[in-house]
Order: C-alpha cells, then structure tokens, then sequence
C-alpha cells in the first residue's frame, strides 16, 4: 500500500463518516495520517478546525492544499484524484445511480440510523427510552427493507459492482447488524452485508472498531 504524505484524515476513527472515507483509501491502495480528532478526543471546535470545516464535524480531509469536508464529497474527491472509476462511474447515467444512493443515505438513512445508534449506544442503560429505541427500530427496519429490495435484482446497490454507494451505507449497515434489536429477516441485505464482511478493508475500517 502506497503512503501518501500530503494525504490526512482529521476524525476519529469510532465515526461512521470517517469510517468510510478510511474504508475507500484502504480500496484504493493510499494509506493516510489520520489525526484524532472529535468525540473525546474533542479539537473540532476549536478555532484551527474551524478555519478548515466551519461545521465543526468530522472528517476533514487534507490533500496537500486543499481542505474538502462532508465525508460523501471526500469520497467522490478521492475517487477523482486516484482515478478510481471502478467505484465512482464516469457515465452519467452510471454515476446517477452511484449518487442517488449516496444522498439517500446522507439525507434519509445516516439521520434515522443515527439516532437509533445515539438511542442505545450513547445513552446510559438507566436512561434508555423502550418507546424511543422501538420507534427508531421501527423506522431504520423500514429503510432497509428499501435497501433489501434494491439488492434482490443486483449484487450491489448501485448495481453489480462495488461502488460509493456501497461504502457510504456500509457502516450503518454494520450497525443495523450489531446492535442488540430484533431485525426482521432481509436475506439480501444479509448477503450483501457478507460480501462487505468479506473486504479487507471493511474488516479494518469498520467492523473491527468497537462501538463507542
């Protein structure tokens, strides 16, 4: 794997949005610094951070001078600069497809996921809302049967190959999977999510960072 010295990562690597741009640099082959930065390790409010990202999140990505934040927009950066089209289309309909995911799970997905993951992981036992938990197991069941269907006619989301939108929706599959909650039965959901169990760099990005 090729170090790149110019390349940084600023975030945390519990993140699911980090997570994911370290999961695309260990398919393409870069190997990156990645800083701490965020959750307890704190720093991205200060006044350093927010010079680069004035959202105060992470990751950040810093490439020699250029800053990019909004970890899809990284993903879709690197897949530029590394001409890595196998995962990010260069046809327009091809790249549609790829795209249309990846704002379905920054919109609609990544917020109903995450507030299931805050409603148990991030919240004492003693403090847990039964109601609540259920509501967002309610919801996320229902967006991954969205997903469950998509995968019943392709091997992968965006189609039958590996792409962006596998890697963007990845780690909240690898939640959905996790955590302690019933789950009804997607079988294609399931065989995807053993076909991202089976990527190397899925096993080092993702699944082998515990839950925090």
């Amino acid at each position: 794997m090729r170090i790149d010295p110019g390349l940084t990562v600023l975030g945390r690597n519990t993140s699911s949005n980090v997570q994911k741009v370290m999961w695309l640099l260990g398919e393409i082959g870069h190997k990156s610094v990645r800083v701490d930065v965020g959750g307890v390790f704190g720093g991205n409010r200060d006044a350093a951070y927010l010079l680069k990202n004035p959202n105060g999140v992470v990751p950040t990505l810093i490439h020699g001078d250029n800053v990019v934040w909004e970890s899809n927009t990284i993903l879709r950066y690197l897949a530029n600069v590394f001409d890595a089209s196998r995962f990010y289309p260069v046809d327009p309909a091809g790249r549609a497809g790829v795209e249309r995911w990846m704002d379905w799970q920054l919109s609609t997905l990544g917020p109903a996921n995450t507030l299931l993951y805050q409603s148990i992981v991030r919240t004492p036992p003693e403090l847990r809302a039964p109601e609540l938990i259920e509501q967002h197991r309610v919801r996320n069941a229902a967006l991954f049967l969205i997903l469950d269907q998509a995968l019943s006619s392709q091997e992968f989301i965006a189609g039958d190959s590996f792409t962006l939108a596998d890697i963007s929706i990845g780690a909240l599959a690898h939640r959905w999977f996790r955590l302690p909650i019933a789950r009804p039965r997607y079988a294609h959901l399931q065989r995807w999510y053993d076909q991202m169990c089976g990527r190397e760099p899925f096993q080092d990005h993702v699944v082998s960072i515990e839950f925090v």
